[in-house]
């Protein structure tokens, strides 16, 4: 049996992030505004000397 993300020749997570995203756009817009800020993917660092961590830096923030 193939499953159809499979026959379309995707990943299953990139079928998965369609599938999120449909049902991100069919809610009401109160909702989706809190769907959409969970869909925020960001990337921070924090640099660390003699054992004590030092000041996050933001790399990058994504919106999918």
């Amino acid at each position: 049996m193939t499953f159809a993300w499979k026959a379309a020749g995707m990943s299953y997570l990139k079928y998965t992030q369609i599938c999120a995203r449909a049902v991100r756009n069919s809610l009401k817009d109160d909702l989706r505004l809190i769907a959409q800020r969970r869909d925020e993917q960001g990337l921070k660092f924090a640099k660390w000397e003699a054992g004590k961590q030092g000041e996050f830096v933001c790399i990058a923030l994504k919106f999918l």
